[in-house]
């Protein structure tokens, strides 16, 4: 019998491919063999009446037809999805499969106490988790792709709903045979004309180490900036130049005895702002509260660098 209505199987191998890019890891991702995610995609051309994808050496190419088909039914899959979500929201709260997108300068430092945590107390809810730049995350939050977001705060997108969960403090961050290393503390005069490192602007850090340097005197390096934390360390390590890291960061990488001292500011806080945003609206608002009570009782307990959003702090960005 020949099919002649589009289904929303159909879609999910689509915006699989999309995003995978690949078709026997996309064929894998969905659970299917290669040849059932051709056979299921071919069907949905011969449907349409068009070709969606095309196949080349480098890879998958989609039509421009595809490309806007894929963003289509990206939103459809959310929408269905969202009803889901509402009855599981509704019936169990923190429970199913909840897609996070983490900030890679956040994720690898907090989220492996968490999801141990979670795992022994809610057994049932899983955690899809992916990583990616904030600017992508926030965009990608809006086309479904991410149930929920931990990022940097605020966001300014009237679409969204966030929580905050807590402040990281954030320390300069020097080579170890700098002037600077042997100091407990550093003072605003000590920054002046400082050459400062920073990430690009992809991440919220790079403005807020921006604001730092206007707001101290500092001077922005702008021939370098890093893709990682990784890369702003190994360049302070060689001295050429200083830089400012956040504290998860700084106590899982950075050793006492090793290259990289990082030293706090004298009688201000840095800081920033850490927290949960989702889309308005969306069926599982209730469990998304409810993972932020569990992720901030889970800072409370392991992570005492951390303090919670309720406690007396300047959560900014500002000094």
């Amino acid at each position: 019998m020949t099919q002649s209505e589009v289904t929303l199987k159909q879609f999910r191998y689509l915006v699989a491919l999309a995003d995978i890019e690949h078709y026997r890891h996309a064929a894998e991702f969905c659970g299917i063999s290669q040849p059932s995610l051709s056979v299921q995609l071919q069907n949905l051309e011969s449907i349409l009446g068009t070709r969606l994808v095309e196949r080349s050496r480098g890879g998958v190419i989609f039509t421009p037809i595809g490309r806007e088909v894929v963003a289509r039914a990206r939103q459809i899959l959310f929408e269905a999805q969202a009803i889901k979500d509402y009855v599981t929201s509704a019936n169990d709260g923190l429970a199913g499969t909840i897609r996070l997108g983490v900030n890679a300068t956040l994720g690898p430092y907090l989220l492996p106490r968490v999801l141990a945590a979670l795992h022994r107390e809610h057994p049932d809810t899983k955690l899809y988790i992916r990583e990616s730049k904030p600017t992508n995350l926030e965009a990608d939050l809006g086309t479904g792709l991410h149930d929920v977001i931990l990022v940097q705060l605020p966001i300014h997108n009237p679409d969204y709903d966030s929580t905050p969960l807590f402040s990281e403090p954030i320390f300069l961050a020097v080579s170890a045979d700098h002037p600077l290393a042997t100091q407990k503390h550093v003072s605003v005069i000590d920054l002046k004309g400082l050459p400062i490192l920073s990430l690009t602007p992809d991440y919220h850090l790079h403005d807020q180490v921006h604001a730092l340097c206007e707001s101290f005197g500092a001077q922005l390096i702008r021939d370098y900036e890093g893709t990682s934390l990784d890369a702003l360390r190994q360049m302070v390590a060689m001295d050429m130049g200083t830089t400012f890291l956040p504290a998860l960061y700084a106590q899982s990488e950075i050793s006492e005895l090793g290259d990289v001292v990082t030293i706090p500011l004298k009688g201000r806080r840095i800081s920033r702002s850490i927290g949960l945003a989702w889309r308005k609206g969306a069926g599982r608002s209730s469990g998304y509260a409810e993972m932020a009570d569990f992720i901030r009782n889970v800072v409370r307990k392991d992570f005492k660098v951390l303090v919670l959003d309720y406690e007396d702090v300047s959560p900014s960005a500002s000094p």
